[in-house]
């Protein structure tokens, strides 16, 4: 019987973050050394516990790795341990089936550095790499821009192509061939793991060179070592694109409801795209198919254990019954324990003691409020991660400049009508803030809902050249009406007004209305606006408090939950809609007048106030492309700063708001199609986005506290320190002599001894220093081996001579004792 081990249990640190891997031998679950992650076998099975932690919350990853090559045994024994560590951790982790070749994203994102799949198994006898192993002779294929895998393949130019990255492994020496057509990432790639393949292994006991393959004429030795292992090359295949996903595919969203009461498993379609949260019945089971690219199985934490138990099983059934293919990927979700990934394929998602998810973005009129938080403003530089939850660079106390647009031009606003926004128009402001001595800027671009599309793409258009008077340094924000964001609300200190239509021109053609209702939302300077809505009963409810102007008089309506905070900063802003005087007035002792003024009493929303809205947001970040024509996003999981490539542009969705992040080195065509990418990610987003939702553009070096705080330790010095990818090559110590190394590999020495040859083996004979430093092999005494010269020094030579004793030096990885012998002349 298959079963956890106690010793398996008592090795689990489940509080501490960090990544552990069992190998499957004998059917037990073996550990694998650290050094060694990474590295599979494709006759192996694998299980894989992965845990993060969130803030102050651990999420937990089992992942079980099938080998293209392993027993029907060991699968069964991988996924049975799976399940009983799922049950070991309470059910709180999300068990993940993954097939050599088909890995997910998720997978992938836990070996930063690549993954490296070999030919063999335990079964094989192939216990371990071994360290300083000079016997090696392998050729990897190297996939994939970000997280890569190297597989194994045929050890000849056939196995070749001109589009990816190849590492011939010969164990003292490996060679990177990067094909002529494999872009800038791939080779980057390649290299970082060509060198935890040399350091990790090997000990540093490896060379390391690399061949470009449109330049092969510059490195012959490499390629003469290439040519005697693989043999002559006669041609060399084209390209292999890598395989694309359509957006629309990942859309194609069907949940099923799973049952088995009658002794057989019964599937039925409950409902396609878009999905909500209320499909999922706690007392069943349920499978999520995405487009067949990869299959969800929910456990509602009430269904009868022998559902729960045969889940897996259930949707390696499914797969078969749709012939889809063997290696499809299958992630099992727990109840209250999803992943972000699966939450955000539902329109709406709330977790438990929280009313309001994700979905929608804040919307006029909606009973549920936004949880208020007392603001502190020097806290935003100090903890970036205070000023991305809070959506704040500071209090708004810096200086703004607000354009109208015109006649497709820049007007320049009436210091009297700042803060008032008509839905008629589109307006252009521009914050600047101080961190220590630098000035940081803020483009605001609010777009009104009556605007004409001329005006609104005259905005974007003068937003451009506003960027680039002041160095393309402002982070741009683009602000739909009725989605403004707090840090913009607080510029205006509680007097901020969104008029439905109008305009602020002179000669306004348009009559104003005599009534107007506005609902007021905000418990401070720094969160309050004014939002004008139809004024008529049925727009009212009883957890905010609202503005009736009319032409007499101005009611400040106050509904039963609304605070005392609401009520003060509705006084505040009720002087700037309108001079007449203000009369309080408490839901349920409304005068006639008030209900004449809308038409009429009616009903409208009284339901208690909800609980505080609570989002927990899981931001994710997407690489895009938009190269082939159509737009691709490709996600990167367990993200940090080093993920974002100077020659690329990235999506950081944190769900209410969309940062577009464009790399110094990205291509003109990426930077300006920066809004229209974002609407397309909203557009092709499974669980149906807010096509609202604000759009924030950072450029690479002007990063606001807002961005920054979604990132685990923000270095803003980062790129000056970067190191390019020829730094790199150089770095790798070698000096492009591969003379030796490739006479070793090509003419390999052959012991040959008679029967009179000494096989006594001891110290070699000692010379003087200044016979053997820098010295051709012609003009060394006799009995020296031109390969060993420090070994024939005394030990205070060989110090005075490399600067360290003989120890330390043997200590030193293979290249870097070759480098120090030609910086001393012993070479």
């Amino acid at each position: 019987m298959t079963k956890l081990s106690s010793q398996v249990k008592g090795s689990l640190n489940i509080t501490t973050p960090g990544v552990k891997i069992w190998r499957i031998e004998a059917m037990q679950m073996v550990p694998v050394p650290s050094n060694t992650f990474g590295s599979f076998f494709d006759g192996d099975c694998y299980v894989i516990l992965a845990i993060q932690k969130t803030g102050s919350t651990l999420s937990y990853d089992i992942h079980y790795w099938i080998g293209e090559n392993s027993s029907q045994d060991e699968q069964g024994a991988a996924a049975i341990y799976t399940i009983q560590m799922d049950d070991f951790l309470n059910g709180r982790a999300v068990q993940h089936r993954e097939v050599q070749g088909n890995e997910s994203e998720t997978f992938r994102g836990h070996f930063k550095k690549g993954i490296v799949i070999q030919k063999g198994g335990v079964a094989s006898g192939m216990k371990k790499v071994e360290t300083n192993s000079s016997n090696v002779q392998r050729l990897l294929h190297v996939k994939g821009k970000r997280n890569v895998v190297a597989g194994e393949v045929e050890m000849s130019w056939k196995s070749f192509n001109r589009g990816d990255v190849f590492l011939l492994d010969l164990g003292k020496l490996i060679i990177q061939w990067n094909g002529p057509e494999s872009n800038h990432m791939e080779r980057l790639r390649a290299m970082t793991l060509a060198k935890e393949i040399r350091d990790q292994e090997r000990g540093g006991r490896t060379y390391v060179g690399v061949v470009e393959g449109e330049n092969e004429s510059d490195t012959p030795q490499l390629m003469e070592v290439m040519n005697y292992v693989l043999g002559q090359r006669r041609e060399l295949k084209a390209a292999i694109p890598d395989s694309v996903v359509e957006p629309a595919l990942k859309a194609a969203l069907k949940l099923y409801h799973v049952s088995d009461s009658e002794g057989k498993m019964v599937v039925r379609e409950v409902a396609t795209r878009p999905l909500t949260q209320d499909l999922l019945k706690h007392e069943d089971c349920y499978i999520l198919d995405q487009g067949g690219l990869k299959i969800f199985m929910w456990k509602g934490k009430n269904a009868n254990a022998q559902e729960r138990k045969e889940a897996m099983n259930h949707a390696l059934n499914f797969i078969k019954a749709k012939q889809y293919p063997a290696n499809t990927q299958v992630e099992v979700q727990n109840d209250g324990a999803e992943s972000a990934v699966f939450q955000q394929l539902f329109q709406k998602w709330t977790v438990p003691n929280r009313t309001v998810g994700l979905g929608k973005t804040h919307t006029v009129g909606s009973v549920a409020k936004v949880e208020q938080v007392k603001f502190d403003a020097m806290s935003m530089h100090v903890q970036p991660q205070v000023a991305a939850q809070q959506k704040m660079v500071d209090d708004g106390s810096g200086e703004v400049q607000v354009w109208r647009i015109e006649d497709l031009e820049l007007v320049p606003v009436d210091t009297k009508w700042l803060g008032h926004f008509y839905g008629g128009d589109c307006y252009l402001l521009l914050y600047t803030y101080l961190i220590g001595e630098k000035e940081h800027y803020l483009l605001y671009i609010w777009q009104g809902r009556q605007a004409s599309q001329d005006e609104i793409a005259a905005s974007a258009y003068q937003a451009v050249i506003l960027d680039k008077k002041y160095n393309e340094e402002p982070v741009q924000i683009r602000v739909p009406m009725g989605k403004e964001p707090p840090h913009l609300m607080s510029i205006f200190k509680g007097q901020m007004v969104v008029y439905q239509g109008g305009t602020s021109r002179a000669n306004n053609p348009e009559p104003v209305p005599s009534t107007r209702l506005f609902q007021v939302q905000g418990t401070s300077t720094n969160n309050t606006k004014a939002f004008e809505i139809p004024a008529r009963a049925t727009s009212l409810n009883s957890n905010d408090v609202f503005v009736l102007k009319t032409t007499s008089c101005c009611y400040i309506w106050c509904g039963k939950g609304c605070s005392g905070d609401e009520r003060e900063m509705a006084k505040m802003v009720a002087d700037i809609i309108s001079r007449t005087e203000k009369q309080v007035v408490v839901e349920g002792q409304e005068p006639a007048n008030f209900w004449m003024a809308l038409g009429g009493k009616a009903p409208y929303a009284n339901t208690k106030r909800l609980q505080e809205e609570n989002t927990v947001i899981t931001p994710r970040l997407f690489e895009c492309s938009n190269q082939t024509g159509r737009f691709l996003a490709t996600e990167i999981l367990n993200f940090n700063q080093d993920d974002l490539e100077e020659e690329d542009v990235f999506l950081l969705d944190v769900w209410d708001q969309v940062f577009f992040w464009i790399g110094k080195h990205s291509k003109e065509e990426e930077k300006r199609a920066a809004a229209t990418t974002v609407q397309e990610y909203l557009k092709t987003h499974p669980s149906g986005r807010d096509l609202d939702t604000p759009i924030i553009v950072v450029k690479q070096g002007s990063e606001p506290p807002t961005f920054t705080g979604w990132f685990l330790a923000w270095d803003p010095f980062k790129w000056s320190n970067t190191k390019s990818y020829q730094d790199l090559k150089t770095e790798l110590g070698n000096s492009g002599d591969w003379n030796q190394i490739t006479a070793e590999v090509t003419n390999p020495k052959v012991d040959v001894f008679t029967a009179n040859t000494s096989l006594i083996s001891g110290p070699l004979p000692i010379f003087p220093l200044e016979q053997l430093v820098n010295k051709p092999v012609e003009e060394l005494p006799e009995g020296v081996d031109p390969s060993r010269k420090e070994e024939h020094l005394s030990i205070e030579d060989f110090t005075k001579a490399l600067g360290m004793t003989p120890a330390a030096f043997s200590a030193l990885p293979r290249w870097k004792q070759q480098n120090l012998k030609k910086e001393k002349g012993l070479f």
